[in-house]
């Protein structure tokens, strides 16, 4: 990299913690951190969401999916994910900023412990946030591994410095630092995905490059599956993302919470839906054409980082690589907000008497304390991210496979057809999700196809059945999920924003 190119990546840094303190202002009480008091616009809250759902993995793993299978990438990992978000702005959007505002619920899993219970509220804190700990791992270690083809940077100090910037303005600034510092990052990465895009249909002749291109290429390329990612796994991949990309991946249920009411919750999904049906496709242009650019690379997973040095002048390299940064950070920040959030107001206080107790204050510093540890601890398993099977596997493997059967108890326990589901359904599905994944991914040799569709499926099935068979309805239950359904009725919940659903329900 040219000097040019390190101000610009410099100048990115600077920014992000410019934005954090001034963000840092904003924030005086842990509704102001979690859910950005509620007053976050549409637009923003849109945009933040779509930021938050895709990091460097993109730029890295699913390039080097792009590079040897072609746009079966983009089919299961971005298309399926605009149409699940276009889906949640029917059915969770909404929901999710009626918890806030009728409940006084801050945390995505805060209104478990009234719709099931503490157990069944801790089981699903303490799992997903397990998951979320080696997700974000997996980000850190693909973000350094892009600073090392660029610039020789080894892999611990990158993971380091895009850690130790993301941790300042994250734990200073609370969600309005995270929305805030996304909407940068989407100017700064659609500026870089164009200069990309130019340079390499400037290469192919122009614009009908589009379209010429596919003639060079493997005929397979254009084809949506292939062998290893087959149509039934695209389709259990939508059921996936439905669920992680509305609440399952609990920082984006954030984005929801923090939108002034459920109208503009909705909006802000639908914004979200449409950037990932348009915007993945911008950026994965590159990647599709890189074989032939490069016929022979060893490692295709650097694919995009070689096009990069090979096709952009000193300065555009800097730009294109800070873009890269910001869906890693982007995404991080909101992991670990959300991750606070879940510490803080729904295991703290069952583990620990006394925080139930906390001041507004003393809960703002356990928020900032409890999200500095999360990011310090992500970043140390990233540096074992190789023996862990790599990112890939992470992502696709673990993320997708166990999001499932934490996710189907969360979201279609706010749905008013699931009202016969209880404790018992819920824990069920939870356990069962679990085990087959740890078997069709340990014990048997299964496809990739199986690994992911197994256990969501089975929590589905397991959910589903026991309510049928064994109804816990309640009319506690029914006034919850009729109250979700409706934008009719006023605020309830704690009303002091310090103290939790979780906190009220155990000293109760």
């Amino acid at each position: 990299m040219h000097a040019l190119d390190w101000t610009v990546v410099s100048g990115y840094f600077v920014l992000m913690v410019l934005i954090g303190w001034w963000s840092h202002r904003r924030i005086h009480t842990v509704k102001d951190f979690f859910t950005a008091g509620g007053k976050m616009p549409w637009w923003l809250s849109g945009i933040s969401h779509h930021m938050s759902g895709y990091s460097a993995v993109l730029f890295v793993a699913y390039a080097g999916v792009a590079y040897t299978d072609g746009v079966t990438v983009y089919f299961w990992g971005f298309a399926s994910i605009g149409i699940g978000v276009g889906i949640g702005a029917w059915v969770f959007a909404g929901r999710w900023n009626r918890l806030r505002s009728k409940f006084g619920v801050q945390s995505p899993l805060e209104f478990l412990a009234k719709r099931y219970n503490i157990p069944t509220q801790q089981a699903l804190a303490w799992s997903g946030s397990l998951l979320k700990t080696f997700d974000v791992a997996s980000k850190w270690f693909a973000v350094a591994t892009l600073l090392k083809s660029f610039a020789g940077v080894p892999i611990t100090a990158g993971i380091l410095v895009t850690g130790g910037v993301t941790l300042l303005y994250c734990t200073a600034g609370g969600l309005w630092a995270d929305a805030l510092t996304d909407f940068g990052q989407f100017v700064i990465q659609g500026l870089a995905g164009i200069v990309m895009i130019w340079a390499i249909l400037d290469s192919l002749g122009g614009i009908s490059g589009l379209w010429t291109m596919w003639d060079k290429l493997p005929e397979a390329h254009l084809s949506p599956t292939t062998d290893k990612y087959t149509t039934v796994f695209l389709l259990v991949y939508v059921l996936v993302k439905t669920l992680e990309y509305n609440g399952g991946m609990w920082n984006l249920a954030q984005r929801y919470m923090a939108a002034p009411d459920a109208a503009d919750a909705k909006r802000g999904a639908k914004l979200s839906a449409v950037l990932y049906l348009v915007w993945p496709l911008i950026l994965m242009i590159p990647m599709f054409a890189a074989p032939l650019f490069l016929p022979d690379l060893t490692d295709p997973t650097t694919s995009y980082a070689e096009l990069t040095k090979h096709f952009l002048p000193a300065g555009m390299i800097g730009l294109v690589l800070a873009g890269m940064f910001s869906h890693t950070m982007a995404m991080v920040s909101s992991d670990a907000n959300a991750i606070s959030a879940v510490v803080t107001r729904d295991m703290l206080p069952v583990l620990w008497r006394r925080a139930r107790s906390f001041t507004e204050a003393q809960n703002l510093r356990t928020a900032r304390v409890v999200t500095f540890g999360f990011i310090v601890l992500s970043m140390v398993i990233a540096t074992q991210a190789r023996s862990l099977g790599g990112v890939l596997a992470i992502v696709v493997s673990w993320v997708a496979a166990l999001m499932g059967p934490i996710s189907v108890p969360l979201l279609l326990g706010m749905l008013p057809w699931f009202r016969r589901c209880g404790s018992r359904a819920a824990l069920a599905s939870w356990a069962c999700g679990l085990a087959t994944y740890a078997l069709v991914y340990y014990v048997f040799d299964s496809s990739q196809t199986v690994i992911v569709a197994s256990p969501i499926l089975v929590s589905l099935a397991v959910y589903v059945a026991l309510g049928l068979i064994a109804s816990e309805r309640t009319p506690a239950i029914d006034e919850m999920v009729d109250r979700l359904d409706s934008d009719e009725g006023g605020a309830t919940g704690p009303t002091d924003p310090g103290k939790s659903a979780t906190g009220s329900t155990v000293t109760a």
